[in-house]
């Protein structure tokens, strides 16, 4: 029950984080657009701003994330946790009070400033607090748990913007980010590398079986994982630290391969729809809030209910399958019913990444993926901003406005075939090793 209260704490900050983060997103937008190009419903300047908003963040959230995962693996996750947590605060305090266009622009440089802090760094350190607490046999269903409980900040951030003014929901935004600064101070207990890895047989998620046994089982697992993992020293990991340890098993490296590219797909349709939307169909805040809504729920449904189930019979691989040939699909409110599917992707590759890497390695693991993640964040707007504002112009040669949208189709179903050859590579490594123990078991 103890470890089930550490949880449900870390849970809570979860959701209030997201909460407060997502509550503004349908209002941003129209923001940007009373800012930067009052009166229309076409800006190309709104769009070049945001995408360099996102390039800039990615860039920085590539350096910081698996630094930040590595001191975490050294000093704990809260105290890393605080960072982004109170960070994410000062961009929402600003809008809160003002959101004139000088105000936008201030906003708009510290929002950068923050994100770069908090874009990336506070989901590897979820993730890499879970690990410690839960076992390898149900670290799927727990990460889909976070998954959902963040999808249920989301849902009810984005529900609430609905009902909401614009001035009230930066102020409320801003309210609710101070409030789990506190909470995560206050509530949720330390927890980093292998001091506090909880067995599979002794996690809050499992029941039966004798906790000494498993645990003397868990250290030589982990050690086994350890040594087939690249030393690096303490500190500051370097470029070559990260690239020996993604390259040092097929799991990490086909997780980085996958993750890349269904990130490219994902930052790609976030960076064009809401803008294809509003020139396409005329969208105010209200009918993102809705259509965030439609998706949101959906996600979150699926990871609190769904995927806990079905990974008690199939594998992470099989469910990063299934998640990633549904999120193939990017169709507005269509895609929404595909959202139950492509929810599996992100705690699937997360899983796998856990499982691969011993536990004094988790926040670097998770750090180096959400890394590539945040990679990818850089080169969607570079892709996709140019690509979205030339079809959305007067001047596109062709009138297909929903181009932009499908080109991050395709970079997802190259993740699916990604992961489909991955699946079979690992089948045969697996028949080979089996094979090999028979015959070693017929010498002997």
């Amino acid at each position: 029950m103890k470890d089930l209260a550490v949880l449900g704490n870390l849970f809570t900050a979860a959701f209030m984080f997201h909460f407060a983060s997502y509550m503004v997103i349908p209002a941003i937008t129209d923001v940007t657009m009373d800012a930067v190009c009052p009166g229309r419903d076409e800006c190309s300047v709104a769009i070049y701003l945001s995408g360099f908003q996102s390039a800039i963040t990615g860039m920085g959230a590539l350096v910081v994330t698996p630094i930040v995962g590595n001191l975490s693996d050294k000093y704990g996750r809260k105290a890393l946790m605080t960072l982004p947590v109170t960070v994410a605060i000062l961009p929402l305090f600003i809008l809160a009070c003002n959101r004139s266009k000088v105000y936008f622009y201030v906003y708009y440089v510290v929002r950068v400033v923050a994100g770069i802090f908090c874009e990336g760094s506070m989901h590897c350190l979820l993730l890499a607090y879970v690990a410690d607490q839960v076992g390898a046999r149900r670290r799927a269903a727990a990460f889909g748990l976070l998954s959902g409980v963040s999808a249920a900040g989301f849902v009810s951030g984005t529900l609430t913007a609905r009902f909401l003014p614009t001035s009230a929901t930066f102020q409320v935004a801003a309210g609710v980010a101070a409030a789990t600064a506190i909470y995560l101070r206050a509530f949720v207990p330390d927890s980093g590398g292998a001091n506090s890895f909880v067995d599979e047989v002794c996690d809050p998620f499992l029941q039966g079986s004798s906790c000494s046994a498993a645990t003397s089982s868990s250290s030589s697992s982990d050690e086994e994982l350890s040594s087939r993992l690249p030393p690096h020293k303490g500190g500051v990991p370097s470029l070559s630290d990260m690239v020996a340890l993604l390259t040092g098993s097929l799991n990490l490296s086909g997780a980085a391969i996958v993750t890349f590219f269904y990130s490219l797909g994902e930052h790609g349709l976030q960076t064009a729809l809401l803008y294809y939307l509003k020139a396409q169909f005329g969208y105010s805040k209200d009918e993102f809030a809705n259509l965030l809504l439609i998706a949101g729920a959906a996600g979150m449904l699926s990871q609190l209910t769904v995927m806990p189930v079905l990974a008690r019979f199939v594998g992470e691989d099989i469910l990063l399958i299934i998640g990633l040939l549904g999120g193939c699909t990017h169709v507005p409110y269509l895609s929404a019913v595909f959202i139950i599917l492509s929810a599996f992707v992100h705690p699937s590759i997360r899983t796998n990444v856990s499982k691969s890497v011993g536990s004094n390695e988790q926040g670097i693991a998770q750090g180096c993926i959400s890394g590539i993640s945040s990679f990818a964040s850089i080169l969607a707007p570079l892709l996709f901003t140019p690509l979205t504002a030339w079809v959305l112009s007067e001047t596109a040669p062709i009138n297909f406005k929903g181009f932009s949208i499908m080109c991050a189709g395709f970079c997802t179903l190259i993740a699916f075939i990604i992961s489909m050859r991955m699946r079979a590579a690992q089948s045969g490594a697996e028949g080979a090793r089996e094979k090999l123990a028979i015959v070693q078991h017929e010498q002997a």
